[in-house]
């Protein structure tokens, strides 16, 4: 019998015989069931895998059933649907919510909703609160609510009762034979409850003569609306309607007071979906309808008839922190709730604090770049001229750890008022690099009074596409935004494999296409934002730590000036095939250069992720060399005016020509050292080179796994043409 869990079983009087049926925790099929001699199966469902069986018993016959060739004397559990006949009820679930919860969401419903009984599933592990019956009891009775409540738990005994009344059917034989219950395993409160037949329990028990029942929650609240939920049922087509739910929460709790469901004034507003329960008029209701806890089968919910309720998270999971259960940067009040919490409750909750975003500065203002740096010598002129002549006005750089000339270098370029170079104190803030310098510039002055921040790497150029390509021309296509996503394009190192000392954006003009969903940093984006105080400190992909009370201030576009949804406001960093855009502006990301360059980056570690290798698996992930784009060219003459400014002092050009010959003696230092050696062989590889071609064909898990594990026939397969390889998972997820 250790297949054959029984919940419960209940009969009713039908004539001269009684119906039993037979609640199961799970698949019977395996088990030969014996019923009584007389009797005979009439019906059998299946709710979720878990059978209920219905036999047909003659009067005075013993409930003795055979399970497996063990006979079983069963307890009846009598129905008790007269208790509800005709009335307006709620089936809910407690997991731990207190008795003065529970009585003041009772006292609410009747008011509100016209509520007369309810049946409560304790789900409350045994002996956990003892005392919480006799609680509600003593307070329906000092409240002198006239509710008729039966609580179905695992601490209670069966049988009839007085009114608060207790039951508890999740029961099966101890043993053959023996007229004793225990509670199955698994438990259950602590068993998922969708799995269970419990709906089909309190139907068949208590409520099936009800007017109308509502199944939400003990930390649910349905608002009133121009009907009752249970007159919107009587309404409804098939006597069905479905509920929605939405998470709602408290700003904060107050420390040492009993949470309450009037502090709950707050919704999340970027949140999506809801929660979905059901209100059901069983009269009306097909008569084979099947109770479950999401929806009712087997019939079709009045979408007309909609109502809408709140859950209250900080009753569900009670907290010291609000922080804990739900983001606080998604967090806003709710007019709605707000009322409630005055006009109903009598309550005056803690509110969300005011806040205005900062007003910028009138005119262009200035704009701002913050970027981190390791033994990038060669790179940084052409990065800064070219920034510099797209509309950038200050610079901000954090070094760490160079030995090319990077940080004299960027010296030089601060007393030339060219930059602003700060040394990187990422081990005394126990940071990663990037993230350390971050957090400093947010108390730099050239931060805090810039009207516009991105924060980039020397590798990234912001290519404008419209316009004459400066800033200017992209504020005045999009003069609406405050956020601008640009979105990455992957530079391949177009087959180069020597370093030369020319500007990476002419040397390289391959890339990925467009429409290049994976790998999964394909379609990273940095962000350009207005520092107008909607977020409280600036990121690696975008500003961080989003002020909820003003979202609705924000203006979000792609770079094809399209707004962003509000589910990427808090955390987005990358776009999808819905909001990915190139038609204004886009990143391009150097992100491998020369094979030769790209052993130096290697050896260098990675700025942010320090602790991971960028070895062939990352080449293979960001060596884009499908097709070729040169939007960026004809900003180049600007670029290389500003570098020819730059290059004309002559402290300038010998510090530049310093990290050059650096750059190059690292790059002589590891070819000689036989696993970069070795290395280089691979980067510059045929194979390598061919499937530089073939990566928009890859799936996700190829990228993860290495291109070890594409198999040499596929290097063969026409780039142009219509295919897809991947293969099953292997290694670890990178950004």
């Amino acid at each position: 019998m250790d297949n054959c869990v029984l919940l419960d079983a209940v009969e009713r009087v039908e004539g001269d015989s009684r119906l039993v049926s037979l609640f199961f925790e799970a698949d019977v099929l395996g088990t030969t069931i014996t019923p009584p001699k007389g009797a005979e199966l009439i019906h059998t469902r299946v709710i979720g895998g878990a059978p209920i069986q219905t036999y047909r018993v003659p009067q005075g016959v013993k409930p003795v059933f055979a399970f497996a060739d063990q006979s079983v004397t069963l307890t009846l559990a009598e129905t008790e649907t007269d208790l509800f006949e005709g009335e307006n009820a709620i089936l809910a679930t407690r997991n731990g919510e207190s008795a003065e919860t529970v009585l003041d969401w009772l006292s609410y419903h009747q008011q509100q909703q016209g509520l007369q009984s309810a049946v409560i599933l304790d789900r409350a592990k045994p002996g956990s609160d003892t005392a919480f019956a006799k609680k509600l009891q003593v307070g329906l009775r000092k409240q002198k609510m006239p509710c008729k409540v039966v609580l179905v738990s695992s601490d209670l005994p069966l049988g009839k009762r007085d009114l608060p009344a207790e039951a508890h059917p999740f029961c099966v034989p101890e043993a053959p034979g023996k007229d004793r219950m225990t509670v199955p395993a698994p438990a259950p409160w602590a068993a998922p409850l969708a799995a269970l037949t419990w709906f089909e329990i309190a139907k068949t028990r208590f409520l099936a003569e009800a007017r109308a029942v509502a199944h939400v929650d003990v930390h649910d609240l349905i608002p009133k609306q121009n009907d009752t939920v249970f007159d919107a049922a009587i309404a409804a087509k098939e006597g069905v309607i479905p509920l929605t739910g939405q998470h709602c929460y408290p700003w904060r709790v107050r420390s040492g007071k009993r949470t309450l469901f009037a502090d709950h004034i707050c919704v999340q507003f970027d949140a999506s979906g809801g929660r979905t329960r059901w209100c059901i008029a069983p009269a009306k209701a097909p008569t084979d309808a099947v109770w479950r806890m999401l929806r009712i089968g087997n019939a079709t919910a009045d979408p007309e008839h909609r109502q809408a309720f709140y859950r209250h998270m900080a009753l569900r999971h009670p907290t010291d922190s609000i922080s804990k259960i739900v983001p606080k940067t998604s967090l806003i009040e709710d007019q709605a709730l707000l009322s409630q919490a005055r006009d109903y409750f009598g309550h005056d909750p803690i509110r969300v604090p005011k806040l205005a975003a900062i007003k910028l500065p009138e005119g262009r203002g200035r704009r701002a770049i913050v970027t981190t740096m390791k033994n990038e010598g060669p790179f940084i002129l052409e990065w800064l001229a070219y920034h510099r002549a797209i509309g950038f006005d200050d610079i901000l750089v954090y070094t760490n750890d160079c030995d090319d000339g990077t940080d004299v270098m960027l010296e030089l370029l601060m007393r030339k008022g060219f930059v602003q170079h700060r040394v990187n104190q990422f081990r005394k803030m126990d940071l990663k690099p990037q993230h350390a310098a971050l957090q400093m510039a947010e108390d730099e002055p050239l931060i805090q009074q810039a009207k516009w921040v991105t924060c980039i790497d020397v590798d990234e150029y912001v290519n404008i596409k419209t316009g004459d390509g400066t800033l200017d021309a992209l504020f005045a296509a999009v003069p609406d935004a405050n956020m601008i996503a640009m979105t990455w394009r992957l530079f391949g190192n177009a087959d180069v494999h020597d370093f030369t000392d020319e500007p990476i954006t002419r040397q390289f003009l391959h890339c990925a296409p467009e429409l290049a969903r994976k790998p999964h940093q394909a379609w990273g984006f940095k962000t350009l934002f207005a520092n107008n105080g909607i977020f409280k400190k600036l990121g690696v992909h975008r500003p961080k730590g989003l002020n909820p009370q003003l979202w609705e201030d924000i203006h979000w576009v792609n770079g094809s000036g399209v707004p962003l949804p509000r589910d990427m406001f808090r955390n987005g960093w990358r776009s999808t095939t819905e909001t990915y855009g190139y038609d204004l502006v886009q990143l391009n990301h150097y992100a491998v250069r020369s094979a030769e360059s790209f052993l130096v980056k290697r050896d260098r570690g990675r700025v942010n992720h320090v602790d991971r290798d960028q070895g062939l698996s990352y080449w293979f992930r960001m060596n884009h060399n499908v097709m070729q784009d040169r939007s960026i060219q004809s900003r180049l003459p600007m670029m290389q005016a500003q570098l020819n400014r730059l290059m004309d002092d002559p402290e300038i050009a010998a510090a530049h020509a310093h990290a050059v010959a650096c750059h190059r003696a690292k790059i002589t230092a590891l070819r000689q050292a036989t696993n970069y050696a070795a290395f280089f062989e691979v980067l510059t590889s045929p194979r390598m080179e061919q499937l530089s071609r073939l990566l928009p064909h890859f799936g996700a898990n190829v990228f993860l796994s290495g291109p070890d594990v594409i198999p040499d026939e596929i290097l063969e397969r026409d780039p142009d043409a219509d295919w897809f390889f991947t293969v099953e998972m292997q290694g670890e997820t990178t950004h």
